[in-house]
């Protein structure tokens, strides 16, 4: 090699280096340009995971995906053919802000199935996933200070949404049968005392995402009875609702509260996630403000996945896809909980419990006090299995010794599989806190 040959590569690295050093000063001067509510918007725990999890070989026990195995796609790609061929202006154009009357309508009907009666297409705003109406709702009700209450545990991403707002995220204990109403109570009151002003109580009554613990039906007025008293706004986020493994899923909040509740779902888990749709149903004194502030950000729902979607359930029988899901679910779950059942039995004295969901995608695992399961990732991925640390489900910043395992886009034998590498790192960790 000559020295003809060397100059470049040190001209290529001179070029890189003041490439690095200009965005490093960039970077400086733009810092104070950051809002101080960009410094609360986090990484989310289940995306760095998520970006682990598709990495070859590895069993994921850690997304929420549904299953679309069940899914026809030569009629999906049939329907979106048409309603390009046939109603190609109106899919390919902008809409309006609340979402087409034909979808809304469809939403109803869907609501109707779960308990929801007698609700109008005229409260319903169609947004971008179920996780866009939380953040919507927030917009709308908090300023910085606030206090929004949440189930502990609660969905990761809820707590992002919130915490971006500058509220203070408060969480509420359950235990096996949903929010304890006493232990709502005296949080209230607490926080009342305290001067703080409570805006939102967020809930995932039907099988919690990560706990897949379920509200018990006789609780769930006098949760909307505590709220209401204490003039705070139930915001209930049900996408896993009609997801109940015997086909009977309990009764919504917001059917007998129609002025209380405002009710979040989601086409993701019912459909397909690909799609991006949701819907709120608002009570109707709130709902102008509330889709103007979601107008203000998309403008308006993608017109073609809503004529998509809207078309695909009209030709398809999807109460029969739902039974279908249904079935898959409860199949992948039976496995994963046989599978825990395996590995841990209850009489070898290891303290390790999990939780038995009646429908949704997700078990809750919950390891002796004392061990932290966010290290515990590391050595499970270096085992050849993902999950997601408890950690990420609270507003705390303590450790958590409880992890999630989700079954839902997994299939029976992958599940057993998935424990089967994760039993020993678990084991060697009580044993560790053991000793």
């Amino acid at each position: 090699m000559t020295s003809q040959d060397i100059e470049p590569q040190q001209d290529e690295l001179s070029a890189e280096t003041q490439t690095a050093l200009e965005r490093a000063e960039a970077s400086h001067r733009h810092e104070s340009l950051f809002s101080e509510r960009a410094h609360n918007i986090k990484q989310s725990a289940v995306r760095d995971v998520f970006d682990i999890s598709i990495r070859p070989g590895l069993v994921s026990l850690a997304g929420g995906s549904p299953s679309l195995s069940r899914l026809p796609l030569d009629l999906v790609a049939e329907t979106a053919s048409r309603v390009i061929t046939e109603r190609g202006m109106e899919a390919l154009h902008y809409g309006g802000g609340k979402g087409t009357l034909e979808l809304r309508e469809l939403i109803c009907e869907i609501m109707a199935e779960e308990g929801i009666l007698g609700a109008s297409a005229e409260d319903v705003v169609v947004t971008t996933g179920s996780q866009s109406a939380q953040d919507i709702a927030a917009k709308v009700f908090c300023n910085p200070g606030d206090v929004v209450l949440v189930e502990d545990p609660t969905y990761v991403g809820a707590l992002n949404t919130f915490e971006a707002y500058q509220v203070q995220v408060e969480p509420v204990r359950m235990d096996e049968n949903g929010l304890v109403p006493e232990a709502l109570e005296a949080r209230i009151a607490e926080l009342e005392a305290a001067g703080r002003t409570v805006k939102l109580l967020y809930t995932i009554p039907s099988f919690n995402n990560p706990s897949g613990i379920t509200m018990a039906a006789e609780r769930r007025q006098r949760v909307v009875d505590i709220a209401r008293a204490h003039n705070i706004l139930v915001l209930e986020d049900n996408p896993y609702g009609m997801l109940r493994f015997d086909g009977h899923p309990l009764t919504p909040l917001r059917a007998d509260n129609p002025d209380d509740v405002i009710y979040c779902g989601s086409f993701s888990k019912i459909f397909s996630p690909g799609v991006r749709l949701g819907w709120a149903l608002v009570p109707k004194h709130l709902y102008r403000r509330f889709y103007l502030a979601a107008e203000a950000v998309v403008l308006c729902p993608s017109s073609l996945n809503q004529l998509i979607v809207t078309e695909f359930f009209r030709a398809f029988d999807w109460r029969g896809y739902l039974a279908e899901s249904r079935a898959v679910y409860a199949e992948r779950c039976e496995a994963m909980l046989a599978a825990l059942a395996e590995e841990f039995p209850a009489g070898a004295g290891l303290g390790i419990t999990w939780t038995t969901p009646e429908g949704g995608f997700f078990v809750w695992v919950t390891l002796p006090e004392g061990i932290d399961t966010y290290p515990l990732l590391y050595q499970a991925i270096d085992a050849g299995v993902v999950f997601i640390p408890g950690a990420a489900f609270t507003p705390s910043d303590a450790p958590s010794n409880r992890l999630r395992l989700a079954f839902s886009g997994v299939e029976p034998e992958r599940i057993r599989e998935g424990v089967r590498r994760l039993a020993p790192v678990i084991r060697a960790a009580v044993e560790a806190n053991a000793g």
